[in-house]
């Protein structure tokens, strides 16, 4: 046999395809690629099992804040959710069972970090480097690490210092008892409002040290009745068409860009302070900013919790932290036993969060020097063969469900290495370029986010990186199709 039919007989199976990380991105790209015959791939995840973010974050109370049923796969779509805003050990082993029931978990390296990525122009492949010194070759890289990757660890004087119980948010130590403890909680973002009330049940006294008072709207959070719950796991239609109820609510509301739909939250949320009986601490968590400035936040019992006698809001800036406590701008000063740091993540990093060197060594770091940047928000220009699950600007509505598009996108372009017999697909930078100035045009005529308080989603160079600025069903169809003129390709 010649040596051009042997390169014309290419499969599935020559491609060597790393995925990096676990998460639902990483899951659901595993499937994918088993699904369309491809099984040369490997899962490397840098903790000891599946689920990404629905395994870090365990603190108390965490929840989704997306109605679950459309929070799911759409080829797994689970009948019997609890409630309808699904706890995190139950949105992980929703993920843990999606993960055993597709055989993906043999695929799987546990307890190893990517450290760095690096292309080499001469053999079309990549070099992707575990913490443990192993090199793993690959044609094709994925990036399923998404946005919640770097904790964010707030710049305050005497942090290190602190010689009480200290820990993240996001890295809850579970073997520590808060029972009568003097507790202080650092941010008031999706993490504060959910694990503050729960926190404020057994703490003797918990401080809350408030920044900005964002919006916190009051959710449908019922747990089902049995008799609901008997009725989706009989009825084979009930879940899927709740999940369509979800999504056509979510298309429709659109509150980001629509003045009236917000003005009707914001009074929604003003609303919902009421229920605090101290008119100081209402005052002080009344919301300065447009509702959708930051991220939105959902809960039923963070507002109920002021009423509580041992949680105190506090507004005044830290000055610094001692070995005992928080000492205040105005030199008041709280003695704490556990300071929790619910300060979030840098989550306009993406892939920059790890060494990548693409092209003709283009250091990724460097192309996104001004923020984090993609095609479609899978591709880059100068990373060949690289793709990206919830890339930079595709946060909207549902995670999950945007990326099983993204996968879909990424998928046919692996799909194309074969059939086309190509060496690698690069995204051309004219394009990418062109994209991403009408994508910031379509950005900057958000009013609410461009009220001057979107740091959540913005690099340091002020650009949004991580808002698509469309409905989801926009993004749907912008991907559905690849056109070839957008990609640069180099045959084996």
């Amino acid at each position: 046999m010649s040596v051009e039919k042997d390169q014309a007989d290419r499969n599935p199976e020559d491609l060597a395809i790393t995925i990096i990380g676990a998460g639902p991105g990483g899951l659901c790209m595993a499937i994918k690629l088993r699904e369309a015959g491809f099984e040369n791939f490997v899962v490397v995840e840098s903790s000891e099992q599946v689920g990404g973010t629905w395994n870090h974050n365990r603190y108390p109370g965490c929840a989704c804040d997306i109605p679950s049923h459309l929070y799911s796969f759409s080829f797994d779509v689970k009948r019997d959710w609890s409630r309808p805003y699904a706890p995190q050990p139950e949105i992980l082993e929703y993920l843990e069972g999606v993960a055993s029931k597709y055989d993906v978990l043999k695929f799987c390296r546990f307890g190893h970090f990517v450290e760095r990525a690096i292309w080499d122009d001469e053999t079309s492949k990549w070099s992707v480097h575990l913490d443990n010194g192993e090199t793993i070759e690959s044609d094709v890289v994925v990036s399923a690490i998404g946005m919640f990757n770097n904790i964010v660890l707030p710049a305050i004087e005497g942090l290190d210092d602190f010689e009480g119980t200290k820990f993240h948010s996001s890295r809850w130590d579970w073997s520590h008892s808060l029972e009568g403890e003097r507790v202080g909680v650092i941010g008031t973002a999706a993490s504060a409002v959910q694990l503050i009330p729960e926190v404020a049940k057994l703490a003797g006294q918990v401080h809350l040290f408030q920044r900005t008072a964002n919006w916190v709207l009051p959710k449908e959070d019922d747990p089902y009745t049995e008799e609901q719950l008997e009725f989706f796991r009989t009825d084979p239609h009930a879940a899927a068409g709740i999940r369509q109820a979800i999504f056509d609510g979510i298309e429709t509301g659109q509150a980001f860009y629509d003045a009236t739909v917000r003005g009707e939250l914001e009074t929604v949320g003003l609303a919902a302070i009421d229920v605090v009986e101290n008119p100081d601490v209402r005052a002080k968590l009344k919301p300065k900013h447009l509702w959708g400035c930051k991220r939105p936040l959902f809960s039923n019992d963070y507002y109920a919790a002021f009423n509580r006698p041992n949680l105190e809001l506090v507004t005044e800036d830290i000055a610094r932290i001692t070995a005992d406590g928080v000492v205040l701008s105005n030199g008041e000063e709280r003695k704490l036993d556990t300071l929790v740091l619910a300060t979030g993540f840098s989550a306009t990093e993406y892939l920059s969060a790890i060494e990548v060197i693409g092209r003709k060594g283009l250091d990724l770091a460097e192309a996104w020097s001004d923020g984090a940047q993609a095609y479609q928000g899978v591709t880059t220009a100068g990373f060949p063969n690289l793709f990206m699950l919830y890339g930079p600007n595709t946060n909207q509505g549902s995670l999950i469900t945007m990326i099983e598009w993204e996968v879909d996108h990424a998928l046919a372009h692996i799909r194309r290495l074969v059939t086309d017999n190509l060496a690698w697909i690069d995204v051309k930078a004219d394009r990418q370029a062109a994209y991403n100035e009408q994508l910031q045009k379509d950005i900057e005529s958000i009013e609410a986010w461009a009220d001057g308080c979107n740091n959540y989603y913005s690099a340091p160079s002020g650009r949004v990186v991580t808002q698509w600025p469309k409905n989801m069903s926009a993004y749907r169809d912008m991907v559905l199709e690849i056109d070839p003129e957008a990609y640069e390709v180099a045959s084996r």
